[in-house]
C-alpha cells in the first residue's frame, strides 16, 4: 500500500457580516456531535444502547489500523463561528459549506488527516452518499490548482497530464480517494447568525473514491498537523490553538460537545495540567508522552516498553478506546484486576477482555492516573469503562501491535486544548454538558 492516511473522527468548522478579523480574534467555537447523540441525524432508535457502545468499540479496533508505523502519506465571545457536527461511519461529523454559493456539506472530523477532501461531480468511482454532492462548475470561486504551485512538494500530491495539481490517499483499510487539489471557499456557520468564509482553502475535489463509510459523509475534515490540514491553513487566524470538550457519549443527555478556536480555545485556570506535544514519525499526529499509569498506588511504567521513549503516545479524538502496546496493557490489566472487587464476567459483544458484573447503578473502580509529561490526569470511571449490558460493564482500554491512543472515553468531560505554537496540550477537569 503505497500511503497510508487517516480519517479519525472525533468523531471537527466557518463568514461574516461585520468584520473576519473581528470574529476570528474573538475566537470561534462549532457543536461537536456524536453520532450516537439523540441530536444526530444518523441516530438509530432501533439500536439499543449496548448495541451503540459496540459498534463504537468495533470502530476503534479497526480504527486502530489506520495509525501505522508504514504511513507515508499524509465564555465564549459574542462573534463566534458554530456549525453542526454531526457523525456517520467515523465518530462525529462537521457540517460545512464550500463554493460560491455555498453548498453544504458534513465532513467527517479527523484530527489525525492533514487534508480536507470530498466528493465531487463528475464520480467516476464514489461511495453512496446520501446528501448531494457536490458540483465544482456551478461554483464561482473553485480553481484547480495548476502544477507551477509545485504541488508535487505536497505529501500525496503529483502534478497530472493536464498539469493540475491531483491528489492520492490510500487508507489504512484499503479505502482511497483520488481528485484534483484545488482552492475554493470554505464557509462556516456562526454564533451571531451570519456566516464566517475562508477563501481560497485548498481542498481535494474526489473523483474516485472507494471508502469504508457512506451515508450523508462528503469525505474528511482534516485538523491534523500536516501542511494543507484545516488547522494549519488558518493558523494564523487562531494563533494555533483549538480546544474541544467531550461530553459523556452513551448518555441520555441531548447536550452537544464544543470544539472552539483561537482566543475561545484557551484552557486555564484551576485543575489546568499541560504536557508537551512532541515530533513523532509522521507529522499529522499529535504525540504525546505518557510516563506511566497508575492504578490506585500501582504505578505501571511505560518505560519498560518499546514504547518508552518521548511522544509515546497519539492523542486522538476520532478512536473510542485507549491503546496501549501489549505489555503495558497486561501489567495495567493485571494491577486493575487486583484491586477490583466485583465479579468477573465476560464480555457478550467479545470484543473487550476485562469485564465485570454490575451489581449496583455504578461500577465500583480504583482511580485510575495517567502520568503524562509534566502534568497527570485522572480518569474516573466514566474514562475506564464502558458499559455494554444491562449487568456489565467492561475496560476501556485494549492492547494494541500499533501506536498507543488516547482515545476519546478517556477524554470524556476534559476540556483538552491545543496550543501549537507553544507545542502543549492542556487538560482540564470539566462538566462538558454545562459548557
Amino acid at each position: 500500500m503505497a500511503t497510508h492516511f487517516i480519517f479519525a473522527l472525533f468523531s471537527l468548522y466557518f463568514y461574516c457580516a461585520i468584520s473576519l478579523t473581528q470574529s476570528l480574534n474573538n475566537g470561534f467555537s462549532v457543536e461537536l456531535i456524536h453520532r450516537d447523540s439523540l441530536k444526530s441525524p444518523f441516530y438509530n432508535p432501533s439500536k439499543t444502547p449496548f448495541q451503540r457502545v459496540a459498534s463504537a468499540v468495533h470502530r476503534s479496533f479497526n480504527s486502530a489500523n489506520r495509525f501505522n508505523k508504514a504511513y507515508v502519506g499524509n465564555v465564549v465571545p459574542t462573534d463566534t463561528a458554530e456549525s453542526t457536527v454531526v457523525p456517520d461511519r467515523g465518530e462525529y461529523l462537521m457540517s460545512y459549506s464550500v463554493g460560491t454559493p455555498p453548498f453544504k456539506l458534513y465532513g467527517i472530523v479527523d484530527t489525525g488527516s492533514d487534508i480536507v477532501w470530498l466528493q465531487c461531480l463528475p464520480c467516476e468511482t464514489c461511495y453512496k452518499q446520501t446528501t448531494p454532492i457536490f458540483d465544482p462548475s456551478k461554483s464561482k470561486t473553485y480553481r484547480t490548482i495548476p502544477c507551477s504551485s509545485k504541488c508535487d512538494s505536497i505529501r500525496s500530491a503529483s502534478c497530472s497530464d493536464w498539469r493540475t495539481c491531483q491528489y492520492t490517499i490510500n487508507y489504512g483499510d484499503r479505502s482511497r480517494s483520488q481528485g484534483d487539489l484545488s482552492a475554493e471557499t470554505l464557509t462556516l456557520e456562526s454564533t451571531s447568525g451570519s456566516p464566517i468564509s475562508f477563501p481560497k482553502t485548498v481542498i481535494g475535489c474526489g473523483h474516485s473514491n472507494t471508502v469504508s463509510f457512506q451515508g450523508r459523509s462528503s469525505g474528511i475534515v482534516g485538523l491534523g498537523g500536516g501542511s494543507i490540514s484545516l488547522i494549519t491553513q488558518i493558523d494564523s487566524s487562531i494563533d494555533g490553538k483549538f480546544s474541544y470538550c467531550l461530553v459523556p457519549m452513551f448518555s441520555a443527555s441531548n447536550s452537544s460537545s464544543k470544539l472552539n478556536f483561537g482566543d475561545a480555545a484557551i484552557v486555564s485556570g484551576e485543575g489546568t495540567v499541560s504536557t508537551p506535544i512532541f515530533q513523532g514519525d509522521v507529522d499529522v499526529f499529535y504525540y504525546l508522552t505518557l510516563e506511566a499509569i497508575s492504578v490506585g498506588d500501582k504505578r505501571i511504567e511505560f518505560g519498560s516498553s518499546e514504547s518508552g521513549q518521548e511522544g509515546n503516545i497519539i492523542i486522538d479524538s476520532g478512536t473510542t478506546l485507549t491503546l496501549l502496546p501489549d505489555d503495558v496493557y497486561s501489567n495495567l490489566e493485571s494491577a486493575l484486576v487486583d484491586a477490583m472487587k466485583e465479579e468477573r464476567v465476560d464480555d457478550p459483544t467479545q470484543q473487550l477482555s476485562l469485564c465485570y458484573q454490575i451489581s449496583s447503578k455504578q461500577l465500583d473502580v480504583p482511580t485510575i492516573t495517567a502520568h503524562f509529561k509534566d502534568g497527570d490526569v485522572t480518569l474516573n470511571a466514566l474514562n475506564t469503562f464502558v458499559q455494554v449490558a444491562d449487568s456489565v460493564g467492561c475496560f476501556a482500554f485494549a492492547p494494541s501491535q500499533s501506536d498507543a491512543i488516547f482515545g476519546n472515553l478517556a477524554q470524556q468531560n476534559l476540556l483538552v486544548g491545543y496550543d501549537l505554537q507553544n507545542k502543549v496540550v492542556s487538560f482540564k477537569p470539566t462538566d462538558c454538558t454545562k459548557l
